[in-house]
């Protein structure tokens, strides 16, 4: 008699590992959108379309770093006081106009230009270090010893130098990113348009919420779900809605998709049973690279194409989706979308929990995480861990990946966590 399965993942025909599929989707995607020029307060979240290198320096001019008194450091006594007489006053967005005599003080404002450049005073002292006394109408500065040549001096292109590359190609925009290309006088940068993505959900049993609750229902929390993932990451959806349990509509849809977006992401109609019908049209109407990849939770991820339309179908269970989507599908969503950072950073944690896991397979731990009594973060793991359990995604901030060659975790492992951060803008 043959042994039954108490296992969803079951080897079989196809099955890849989750590098391979990965390497597949980054290796055979291009970017497909155009580009577009934009202000830079339109540019947030975007991804930059060309390099850009500096056309001048910042800061533009040797300047201040505080308010207080700019001296030849080779006028100061090393042990003693120094007395200095105050010639002039200067302030940000002013010159002095003439250069500096050595032998006196400058008083100077934060980010002052320096009279006179790197041949300029060399050092600066603050204003609350210092003491002044004025006799007759001449006004004397008293700087303690002790300073530091060069002290709170801020020299020419000390941020940025001209023909520095700054920001690179396919870099996603920040705000530090805009503020960046303001400081070098850019009004608009050329960004790649947003990707136009696709999304439906198949089956009989899903229903849009509002919706009246038919008997054996359930309600659509898949395609809500990724449509929020979407426009986090940038995408712009159109929404094709709940697609029934059949062949026809679905390939009349996935048609209908293919002509209106750049590419096409679905739930469901993934697995093996009969009223599964999207690998079957993918193989009779496109093209389907891969089919089933050695993880859990997810094991039936689809890799196509419809009508020459990049295709990614995820699993079902909602936090199934969810965890293929952050780990297979976003890669391949950002590489669309002119991206050139496709793969999220791990950081390295503690495992605060066993776990016994099957081998050749990639398993995603959903856990929180907590502060050790050594400071170093401990990963504990959600009691519940079912692929179809989504409150276990709320209730955690993370993911621990658990290697293939891995079959069984000791508490106090170090293990590779992706915070929940990594994968949202």
């Amino acid at each position: 008699m043959a042994q039954l399965s108490d296992d969803c993942f079951v080897p079989g025909e196809g099955l890849i590992s989750a590098d391979t599929a990965l390497d597949m989707l980054e290796s055979r995607l291009v970017s497909l959108v155009e580009t577009e020029t934009l202000p830079l307060i339109a540019c947030t979240g975007r991804f930059l379309a060309a390099d850009i290198i500096a056309e001048r320096d910042v800061p533009p001019h040797d300047n201040s770093a505080v308010d207080g008194y700019a001296v030849y450091f080779d006028d100061l006594a090393p042990d003693i006081e120094t007395r200095l007489p105050v010639a002039g006053r200067i302030a940000a967005g002013h010159t002095l106009g003439h250069a500096q005599q050595k032998g006196s003080a400058l008083r100077i404002f934060t980010g002052a230009p320096i009279p006179g450049g790197s041949a300029g005073p060399d050092t600066i002292l603050m204003q609350e270090d210092c003491r002044t006394v004025s006799t007759g109408d001449a006004e004397f500065v008293i700087v303690p010893p002790g300073i530091a040549r060069g002290a709170n001096r801020r020299s020419k292109g000390e941020d940025i130098s001209r023909k520095d590359l700054v920001l690179r190609t396919g870099g996603r925009l920040r705000p530090q990113d805009i503020g960046l290309a303001a400081s070098l006088g850019m009004t608009e940068l050329s960004v790649f348009q947003r990707l136009e993505v696709g999304v439906m959900s198949t089956g009989d049993e899903v229903v849009e919420p509002g919706q009246p609750f038919p008997e054996g229902g359930i309600y659509d929390a898949n395609r809500h779900a990724l449509m929020a993932a979407l426009s986090d990451l940038g995408c712009t959806v159109t929404d094709f809605g709940i697609v029934p349990d059949d062949a026809s509509q679905i390939s009349k849809t996935l048609h209908k998709a293919a002509l209106a977006c750049d590419a096409i992401i679905s739930t469901a109609g993934m697995s093996v049973g009969e009223e599964d019908h999207l690998a079957a049209t993918l193989r009779d109407h496109g093209e389907l690279h891969f089919w089933k990849v050695a993880i859990k939770p997810g094991r039936p991820i689809a890799f196509g194409q419809i009508d020459g339309t990049p295709f990614i179908g995820l699993p079902g269970n909602p936090a199934a989706m969810m965890v293929t989507f952050m780990r297979m599908a976003r890669p391949a969503l950002l590489k669309l979308s002119g991206a050139t950072d496709l793969r999220p950073r791990l950081y390295p944690v503690r495992a605060g929990f066993t776990h016994r896991k099957k081998g050749r397979r990639r398993e995603y731990v959903r856990v929180h995480l907590e502060d050790g009594e050594d400071g170093f973060p401990v990963a504990r793991k959600h009691p519940r861990s079912g692929a179809g359990v989504l409150s276990s995604m709320v209730g955690s901030n993370g993911l621990v990946e658990l290697p293939e060659e891995m079959t069984q975790l000791s508490k106090g492992t170090i293990v590779s966590f992706l915070p929940f951060t990594e994968v949202a803008r």
